[in-house]
């Protein structure tokens, strides 16, 4: 069930608890932090607009929590639970029940006093070596651009591997932000990097890193951090002084400004900590998740439109200046299209470009189109003459053609991938963003198939690409449980390390083959060699093996027909 908002009424940039110290993206003396200002002239005086941006917040006060799967949150039922500093002493108990030993998903969001640290906490690892995975999404159905360091405390340990991910269109697709992992090699398929390996020309690369995994002590190192403030050091210098060289290169590289960009953030938790060796069987009440605490400092996305930020019916909304709409401020006022929309720019600096929609003029929007035959008949001339104001094509083209022999106007050069008579579909290739209002630039979203693992570019009405046998995934980027991506192909596995197990000391090799020791053979080592003549004839044996290779068959066309 999702944590439900706080009840909060007023703006954002006045409440004292949510302003931060000074972080990346808002210094250089309060720039951009005013819409316009009233100026003298000879004429008398008038507005003088500019760019501006909301101050910074913690969004952890308005986030909304979910965690999934259902029931990973400890406490129903009552379990006992110990820690990896003392593994054996397993008398703490979690309860959902009881409110002193309860640790709801809201634990992770709320502001601890008096010293009293409270935290969520999974089940433990009593199903190994079934995965213990949990989910963690953060939601705030609005736009936001991160400021600083986005930090998540973990209470006892720190995951051995887990993935940060972002959503730009409020969850329906999702993509990687960062990796985590002890051996990024071995959980990821990745090498190891920090963000001190970054250029500026890679800046938005996704990375693994193994800095916030390794094992050092549950309470020496507790936190995993995704790094914000060290990538705009690349531009703006390790202290952060140059920060018209940051907005520079806001405005001119692509991608920068989309990659500090997200409506959700999710956590996936892949294994926990483990305290620096291998699970042990005997003890597994040791291993689960703990969260006490998630910061994320961002201000609203308001495409420099807007100076404050309010939250509304438990919704984040822009204010938008400079004759703009919409929650993000990111089309034209009715009555202000006399050019298309353009975001705010912090180019040339310092004063930056406002972009302010302009009033249209009605002389330049009305016309008169003359259609023989048309509904409005005249006996003398045999011409009908229509007017109307504006192209209704929902704000995505401007211009409009009349076919003749049909009797119809239709838009010309629908933008933002849309399509039709009046720029209501989406291009092949991408699919309609329904949280959007029709009109909105991003409402027309890519499929992004992979175009090896899916059969087609294209994509349902909801976003799902039609996979190829064994792929899996909204984008059929991934093999189910049970393949592996080789070849070009997701080919089935013929033994792992999890479920299908060589047996009696063999290894299996690329998941395809198991090597056994010289005294076995089979599929999967099971049947033991015959040196001698009747020396393997035991009817024990010989049912033991049978039935292991009967039963490796029907698992394995089991894994066929389901997937």
């Amino acid at each position: 069930m999702p944590v439900p908002l706080p009840h909060l009424t007023t703006l954002l940039p006045l409440l004292p608890l949510f302003l931060l110290p000074a972080v990346a993206w808002c210094q250089a003396g309060g720039q951009f932090d005013l819409c316009r200002s009233l100026r003298g002239s000879e004429a008398g005086p008038g507005w003088e607009l500019y760019p501006c941006q909301p101050p910074p917040a913690n969004m952890k006060e308005v986030m909304q929590i979910r965690v999934d799967p259902p029931g990973i949150t400890c406490g129903n039922p009552p379990e006992r639970f110990c820690t990896l500093e003392n593994p054996y002493l397993c008398s703490d108990e979690c309860d959902a029940s009881s409110p002193d030993l309860s640790h709801p998903p809201q634990l992770m969001g709320d502001r601890e006093r008096g010293g009293l640290i409270t935290y969520w906490q999974t089940v433990t690892w009593s199903r190994f070596p079934e995965p213990l995975l949990a989910n963690i999404t953060l939601s705030w159905n609005k736009s936001l651009e991160v400021v600083d360091d986005i930090v998540v405390t973990f209470e006892y340990g720190r995951p051995t591997s887990m993935v940060l991910e972002k959503s730009m269109d409020k969850g329906v697709t999702w993509q990687p932000y960062q990796y985590y992992a002890d051996d990024c090699l071995e959980a990821f398929g990745m090498s190891p990097k920090r963000v001190s390996d970054l250029a500026p020309s890679n800046l938005t690369r996704v990375i693994c890193t193994e800095q916030y995994s390794r094992w050092v002590g549950a309470k020496e190192e507790r936190v995993v951090v995704f790094e914000v403030r060290a990538r705009f050091g690349v531009f703006a210098g390790p202290k952060l002084i140059n920060m018209d060289a940051l907005y520079t290169r806001m405005e001119t590289m692509k991608g920068l400004r989309d990659f500090f960009t997200f409506t959700n953030l999710r956590l996936r938790l892949l294994r926990p900590a483990l305290g620096g060796t291998y699970v042990q069987r005997d003890n597994l009440l040791k291993y689960f998740y703990a969260i006490s605490n998630i910061d994320v400092p961002a201000r609203c996305k308001c495409n420099l439109h807007a100076s404050q930020c309010v939250l509304r019916d438990a919704t984040l909304q822009c204010e938008c200046d400079h004759n703009t709409s919409g929650q993000d401020c990111q089309r034209c006022s009715r009555g202000f299209e006399s050019r298309s929309w353009r975001p705010g720019s912090y180019l040339p600096l310092p004063k930056g470009t406002a972009n302010t929609c302009e009033a249209a003029e009605t002389a330049a929007t009305t016309q008169k189109i003359l259609i023989p035959g048309g509904p409005k008949f005249s006996q003398l001339s045999k011409i009908a003459y229509v007017t109307f104001q504006d192209c209704e094509c929902n704000a995505h083209s401007n211009r409009c053609s009349y076919i003749d022999f049909i009797n119809v106007v239709t838009c010309v050069s629908c933008k933002h991938n849309t399509r039709g008579q009046s720029c209501q579909f989406c291009r092949l290739g991408h699919y309609r963003n329904t949280s959007l209002q029709l009109d909105h630039q991003d409402v027309c979203v890519e499929c992004g198939c992979d175009l090896q693992r899916s059969v087609s570019p294209h994509c349902s009405d909801s976003g799902l690409c039609q996979c190829r046998a064994g792929a899996t995934g909204r984008r059929c980027d991934a093999c189910l449980p049970g393949y592996t991506w080789r070849g070009g192909v997701c080919t089935v596995n013929v033994c792992d390390e999890e479920r299908l197990i060589c047996q009696n000391g063999g290894t299996c090799v690329d998941l395809q083959r198991c090597i056994c020791p010289d005294s076995f053979t089979g599929v999967f080592c099971e049947k033991r060699v015959c040196l001698k003549k009747g020396g393997c004839q035991d009817d024990s044996e010989g049912s033991s093996s049978s039935l292991t290779s009967h039963l490796y068959l029907l698992t394995l066309g089991l894994l066929c027909s389901t997937h």
